[in-house]
């Protein structure tokens, strides 16, 4: 019961953060299990497991206050299935940990370049359809090796190009709902077939799945209100930020500087 209450308050906080800033959810949970001694691919496939719900229960949210960018979810959630397919079946054969030290330049990167927009007040722009595959692709596979990337790698390159902070977070969201099904769904075949080696490991964390749900299907419903509501500058700076933090703690923690 400790450990399910544990997990209600991480999927809890990291869901309210994920439905605001378009990101967080898996990088907070995937590294709360980390930090527990879970291998990575099971913190994956944990975190995806319980993101089928919760990323159903937000993108329906952004789809209700309007937050979703329709042009550009088709060839972004297609794009993102192909990567995050891939990414699951990489990690079910090797370690994930290899690829983290680039994901981390990457987020620091983009960090420093939207918050150089929101203090130079640039306008959104129209952004090509045709951009979303390359984002899509790299986002989905980031996202199934890291457990959590598909936000901080899709949701800050839209709104470091340009696009309004409100429909990139809501399309995002939208189509990360996709991207879950099939890269759990990938974890499910590769268990099935004997492609992953450690996945008996997954039923000891029954506990801490069951509370990232629940914790994040109660905030997930209020993610499209409140980033219809928080003015565009607030949430290309919170972005900016996030971003900037996740990048620095997470690179204490390879350096070894912290746990």
């Amino acid at each position: 019961m400790e450990t399910f209450l544990l997990f209600l308050m991480v999927g809890l906080l990291a869901q309210a953060i994920d439905g605001a800033l378009g990101m967080a959810y898996g990088v907070i949970s995937s590294s709360v299990l980390l930090a527990l001694g879970v291998p990575p691919a099971t913190a994956s496939a944990s975190v995806h497991a319980a993101e089928v719900f919760t990323t159903g229960a937000s993108a329906g949210s952004h789809v209700w206050h309007r937050n979703v960018e329709w042009r550009l979810f088709v060839p972004l959630a297609l794009a993102g299935i192909i990567g995050g397919v891939f990414g699951a079946y990489v990690l079910a054969g090797i370690e994930g940990d290899v690829i983290k030290p680039f994901v981390i330049a990457y987020l620091a990167v983009i960090g420093i370049w939207i918050l150089w927009r929101a203090g130079h007040d640039t306008h959104p722009r129209r952004l090509p359809s045709w951009l979303m595959a390359p984002v899509g692709v790299v986002g989905g596979f980031l996202d199934a090796i890291g457990g959590g990337g598909w936000g901080p790698t899709v949701s800050s390159a839209m709104v470091g190009a340009g696009q309004e902070p409100r429909r990139a977070i809501g399309t995002v969201n939208t189509a990360e709902f996709f991207l879950t099904v099939a890269i759990s769904a990938t974890f499910v075949w590769a268990l099935v077939t004997g492609h992953w080696e450690e996945a008996g490991a997954l039923e000891n964390h029954f506990a801490a799945v069951a509370g990232l749900v629940a914790g994040g299907l109660i905030a997930a419903p209020f993610a499209g209100l409140i980033v219809k509501k928080v003015p565009r500058k607030v949430l290309t700076y919170a972005v900016g930020s996030l971003l900037l933090i996740l990048s620095i703690f997470q690179g204490l923690q390879l350096a070894g500087i912290v746990a």
